[in-house]
């Protein structure tokens, strides 16, 4: 697994085995980021200049690469112990330690946040039904400001109910992924 694009393209990425963490492919991730740089979301690139949090951060590819392309900070929050050390690594490798934090925190039940994220990315298991309501308590702790961009991959044959308070702009299938772009409400 690689950086696709920006300052660290091409960067390789410490990565997991396992059942329990499953990486957002190169294709999703890479046509993730190109709605987010030409897309209809902002005028101009969403990543520039974001404050991030990768929730369900697992190795940190999403995260990362939005620092690649010009994001200002990312939070990565993980509760599993060998993913974090991953991402701990990730983010040494690639040199961001000034510009990233990774956080022992449970997505379903975060801490209070001091920096509410322009953009959030969530990667829940997909065997769960987890988005809405980490969502929903990303945003009452404080996580997710008042018109943040919130990406969420689940499996493109799962439903979903937009939580209370989000907009749901648009979704994107991808293989078995399905992005989801939803905004907070203002």
């Amino acid at each position: 697994m690689r950086i696709i694009a920006g300052r660290y393209r091409g960067k390789r990425l410490a990565a997991l085995d396992g059942a329990s963490i499953r990486p957002t492919g190169a294709r999703a991730r890479e046509a993730l980021f190109n709605i987010l740089a030409h897309g209809k979301f902002s005028p101009r690139p969403v990543c520039e200049d974001a404050i991030v949090l990768d929730a369900f951060a697992g190795t940190g590819a999403l995260g990362l690469e939005a620092l690649s392309r010009g994001a200002r900070y990312a939070t990565f929050m993980e509760k599993d112990r060998l993913a974090r050390a991953a991402l701990t690594a990730n983010i040494e490798a690639m040199g961001v330690k000034s510009a990233a934090a990774v956080l022992a925190a449970d997505a379903l039940k975060p801490p209070r946040s001091t920096a509410p994220a322009s953009l959030a990315f969530l990667d829940p298991p997909y065997g769960e039904d987890l988005t809405g309501a980490a969502l929903s308590a990303l945003a009452s702790a404080g996580w997710l400001a008042p018109g943040c961009l919130a990406v969420a991959e689940i499996a493109a044959k799962r439903g979903f109910v937009v939580p209370e308070g989000f907009d749901l702009l648009d979704e994107r299938r991808y293989g078995a992924a399905k992005l989801l772009f939803l905004r907070r409400a203002i």
